[in-house]
């Protein structure tokens, strides 16, 4: 079959899978698609690599989208979230050093409760701490930065925040470099595995159902090339719904462990798939249900309510309007596009584009095309409700 190809641009993470599995078990073929998968070594490469045309799509961080659109990170051009990739997926670890000042405090690393995290934390710090992440505008910024202003632990000095791409997190801990950090799996599971530290929380314990990565397109080559565009769309949701399926894990954590990809052994990733994550080198474990997400719950839908949150917490720290900032964010999440592409490959469309964030406690029951979609609990864990900004 002939095919076209499309590029796309990706970092070694597990939430890269959609568009990997797309590629690998034949769901770009389907589509009449090659997937050319280019790894970067970093997030604003990958931004760059799209924004410049190197590449017609990208896993991305899903506030970089929105940070563009507010003229934020120095590169202009139009960008379009087109579809939700992955929902959580990222931990946070801190030090060896740290982690034995910790459990000399008396904390358990119960790996579910933020508020005795920040508290152990804040008693256990001397001085600054030093946090790396994996790029400004992220969610684990956003998850950091959320949970350090409701615990107090921006005060009376604010954390340290680094860049450190993904793959060098690990290293950047044990040279030194930072005392903690928030980054997608496997990178802080290879922490643990190399003896640099232990895992504290997952960032599914601050905001439970928390947009990770998006499938990005420049906004103009969504215009030119609408069949292209539907064709990936579909190729990488119909991955993300093979993805979510139990039977699926062994065989994707043997295709993301290959050399190309990610060059980790299976075994690591497979922690992630499962939500069962070995927390420290003594080889304790915690699980976390939901751990990382591809499909159930609407998880791939863009919600804009999603990108007003995003929007009007980096406009608050940025010194922007908010206001101005939530109406510029909710158009870069392409609920119209979603809908239009994917409701004939059988995706269950809500009934609305936006709802209130972090108000479902319990699996929920949603008006949509089907009148059978269920929402996934998507809490704050200070009980928080984002009502979006009309």
């Amino acid at each position: 079959m002939k095919t076209v190809t499309v590029s796309a641009a990706y970092i070694p993470l597990v939430d890269a899978a959609p568009l990997i599995v797309a590629e690998e078990m034949g769901f770009a073929e389907a589509e009449g698609l090659t997937l050319d998968l280019v790894k970067a070594p970093s997030w604003s490469s990958v931004r760059d690599m799209l924004s410049f045309g190197r590449v017609d799509a990208a896993h991305l961080l899903s506030p970089i989208p929105v940070a563009m659109a507010l003229g934020l990170g120095g590169v202009a051009g139009g960008i379009s979230a087109v579809e939700v990739l992955s929902v959580n997926g990222n931990v946070i670890g801190v030090s060896q050093a740290l982690a034995d000042r910790l459990r000399a405090g008396g904390y358990g690393f119960d790996f579910h409760d933020p508020r005795a995290a920040g508290t152990a934390l804040a008693a256990a710090i001397d001085g600054p701490l030093r946090v790396g992440v994996p790029f400004p505008f992220s969610m684990h910024a956003e998850l950091l930065h959320y949970w350090f202003e409701a615990v107090g632990l921006d005060a009376p000095a604010p954390p340290q925040i680094h860049t450190i791409p993904p793959p060098l997190m690990a290293a950047a801990l044990g040279a030194g470099e930072i005392d903690a950090f928030c980054v997608g799996e496997p990178w802080g599971s290879i922490a643990v595995e190399n003896g640099f530290g232990e895992l504290l929380l997952p960032g599914a314990a601050i905001w439970g159902f928390a947009p990770e990565k998006v499938l990005a397109v420049r906004t103009d080559w969504a215009e030119t090339e609408p069949h292209l565009l539907g064709r990936l769309m579909r190729a990488v949701w119909r991955a993300g719904q093979w993805l979510g399926r139990p039977e699926s894990r062994t065989t994707v954590a043997e295709i993301l462990s290959r050399k190309q990809y990610l060059d980790v052994p299976a075994e690591v990733i497979d922690r992630a798939l499962t939500g069962t994550l070995t927390i420290s080198p003594r080889g304790e474990q915690r699980h976390v249900d939901r751990f990382i997400e591809f499909h159930a719950g609407a998880a791939n839908f863009p919600w804009r309510s999603q990108a007003a949150w995003i929007a009007q917490r980096i406009a608050r720290r940025s010194g922007l309007d908010p206001a101005a900032a939530v109406t510029a964010g909710k158009k870069v999440f392409r609920t119209d596009l979603y809908r239009r592409e994917l409701k004939a490959a059988g995706a269950d469309l809500p009934g609305a584009s936006e709802k209130l964030e972090g108000s479902i406690r319990h699996v929920t029951a949603v008006a949509s095309e089907s009148g059978r979609l269920f929402l996934q609990p998507d809490a704050f864990f200070d009980d928080e409700i984002f009502d979006p900004p009309a």
